[in-house]
């Protein structure tokens, strides 16, 4: 990734205020991947407790956290895209005291700090890392924004499995009779890279996903001080109706997405 980060964040926030409507209108209150994978993974790996301070960053239209709101926590929800702050303060009317919404570039230190050092119990990105065109800021703001022993969950697109590569299905004629194998051709997978894609059908415009390898992505937390005691690989269990054969729902022996949690030492 040999561009600016900077002048990438800058193009990735004006595309995300483009798409927030077509997403808020596919997500709603959570789509098929948070209901099934990353929703519980995330609430095992936060145990949220009643009474906790929780950031959520990149939160989007803000459906985890109102989650997190009905689970007893106080949320500070951040994202970088006023459309999405506007759609997720729409979508705000029960506990409405426990959720307050902030504009944040998470890729900004500076701008993560003003929410207030060692202010928050847990912080939760769901699947917005790999959005980021730097995650070094981020990682550096948490170490000093989560009290002591605090933890960081976060999920996004399994860099291994799905970062881009193409899908296949494959018909296999064998004595048990004709089989359907789905699989994943793996090209690339240590080159950092920014490419565009279209997450969603309904969006106007292609978004930004940068790839970071596995060693990259920890290898920024563990620099500020956090260490890894979590890790989940959720797939689906069984497929659901789709008009597209290639749909992750038939990928039952390959995770597409990965669920981490971090601690601070």
């Amino acid at each position: 990734m040999s561009d600016d980060p900077n002048n990438l964040s800058r193009d990735s926030q004006a595309i995300w205020d483009q798409n927030a409507d077509a997403w808020d209108a596919y997500m709603g209150e959570g789509g098929l991947f948070q209901r099934e994978l990353l929703g519980p993974a995330t609430e095992r790996f936060l145990n949220i407790q009643p009474g906790q301070t929780v950031l959520d960053i990149a939160c989007g239209n803000g459906a985890f956290s109102r989650r997190l709101a009905e689970l007893g926590a106080a949320v500070v929800a951040c994202d970088f895209s006023t459309v999405f702050l506007e759609r997720a303060q729409a979508r705000t009317v029960e506990h409405v005291d426990r959720i307050e919404y902030r504009l944040i570039d998470a890729t900004d230190e500076a701008q993560l700090l003003t929410l207030g050092k060692r202010r928050f119990d847990a912080a939760v990105c769901t699947m917005g890392i790999m959005d980021m065109a730097a995650i070094d800021p981020l990682f550096a703001a948490l170490s000093h924004l989560l009290k002591p022993g605090g933890c960081f969950v976060f999920s996004v697109m399994h860099p291994c499995f799905n970062n881009g590569e193409p899908m296949v299905a494959e018909q296999i004629d064998s004595e048990q009779g004709i089989e359907i194998v789905f699989a994943v051709k793996i090209g690339h997978y240590l080159t950092l890279r920014a490419t565009k894609g279209w997450g969603i059908t309904s969006q106007p415009t292609a978004q930004y996903y940068f790839h970071r390898p596995l060693h990259v992505l920890f290898d920024a937390a563990f620099r500020v001080g956090f260490v890894l005691d979590g890790l989940e690989e959720p797939a689906f269990k069984q497929a659901h109706e789709s008009r597209r054969t290639l749909n992750w729902t038939n990928y039952s022996e390959i995770p597409p997405a990965l669920v981490a949690r971090l601690r601070l030492t």
